[in-house]
C-alpha cells in the first residue's frame, strides 16, 4: 500500500480521485491548494503526488517545481491531473518536474494505470496522455 497525496481545490475532484486511490488499496492524503500540498509533501513524504494545476495561493506548476527541487521531496513522482490540455501546458508541466500529465476528464482506468505505472516503474515510467 502506497501513500498518495492528492492536491486539488475542488472538493468533488478530491473525493472522486480519493475514491479511486483507495479502491486501488492505497492511503490517500489530501490538500486543497498548492501551498498546503507542498507543506504536506515535506511533512508526510508520500510515495506519489497527484497535482491539479489551477488552484489558489500556489498553482500546480509552482508547487510541482518546489517539490521537484527540494532535496527532501525531489524523489517523489508528481503527476499533474488538470483541465489544462494544451501542448504548451503539458511541456511546461514536465519542465517543472512532473513525471506525467493526465488531462481531466479522465477515466478511472486511465488514472489507475498512471498511478500503478509510476509506483512500480519509478522515474522512467511511461507518461500518460
Amino acid at each position: 500500500m502506497a501513500r498518495i497525496l492528492i492536491v486539488d481545490d475542488s472538493p468533488s475532484q478530491l473525493m472522486g480521485i480519493r475514491r479511486i486511490v483507495e479502491k486501488l488499496g492505497h492511503e490517500a492524503l489530501t490538500a486543497e491548494d498548492g501551498a498546503a500540498g507542498v507543506e504536506l509533501a515535506k511533512k508526510e513524504l508520500p510515495d506519489l503526488i497527484l497535482m491539479d494545476v489551477v488552484m489558489p495561493n500556489l498553482n500546480g506548476f509552482q508547487a510541482t517545481r518546489s517539490i521537484s527541487r527540494e532535496a527532501t521531496t525531489k524523489h517523489i513522482p508528481v503527476i499533474l491531473v488538470t483541465t489544462k490540455d494544451q501542448d504548451t501546458d503539458r511541456m511546461w508541466g514536465m519542465r517543472q518536474g512532473a513525471r506525467a500529465y493526465l488531462t481531466k476528464p479522465f477515466s478511472e482506468e486511465e488514472l489507475s494505470e498512471v498511478i500503478t505505472s509510476h509506483l512500480a516503474g519509478g522515474p522512467d515510467a511511461p507518461t500518460a496522455a
